[in-house]
């Protein structure tokens, strides 16, 4: 089943103790990035995008409730300017309002992960598959109906092997 508009807001709403993602792409096209990424790339500050508020509402909602939002990203050096562009606009203020962001960087090691795709997880019991194109571009999401036994083995890999965002970008 293909989730897209309030089916895939309801994950968000919905998860009572945590979302959890797995990303493993060098670059994201996302339409909507567009102009605040030409503006990075040419050295331009870049604001917060308007709408990021909802996300900081529910890390904070969450957070209150004794639940979590978190993420592990897969990363080579040296970074693609999209993962720096990601670095600086999404992960420095995320991680600061109490998103559990870390990288796993497998630039001089084995992908302990290879070959997984990115996913969400919600509440170690529903996972969605996020479909995207080599270069970036969002395919659709996904939701995978099988066990998701195997997905909560990779958090498992993916967070013992992954350093929290503040160590790695020191």
């Amino acid at each position: 089943m293909l989730l897209a508009g309030d089916a895939w807001d309801a994950q968000f709403r919905d998860f009572t103790k945590e979302a959890w993602r797995l990303e493993t792409l060098p670059q994201y096209l996302v339409p909507q990035e567009a102009e605040e990424f030409s503006r990075f790339l040419s050295g331009q500050p870049v604001a917060i995008p308007e709408g990021d508020d909802e996300w900081f509402e529910l890390i904070r909602k969450h957070q209150e409730t004794g639940g979590s939002i978190g993420r592990v990203h897969i990363v080579t050096r040296p970074l693609s300017d999209y993962l720096r562009f990601e670095f600086a606009q999404y992960y420095a203020p995320q991680f600061e309002a109490g998103e559990d962001i870390r990288i796993l960087d497998v630039t001089d090691r084995p992908n302990p992960l290879a070959g997984v795709q990115d996913f969400w997880m919600f509440d170690r019991s529903t996972v969605v598959l996020m479909n995207y194109e080599s270069d970036g571009t969002q395919i659709n999401r996904e939701l995978f109906e099988g066990d998701p036994a195997p997905f909560v083995e990779f958090q498992r890999i993916a967070l013992a092997e992954a350093v929290p965002f503040s160590e790695y970008v020191k």
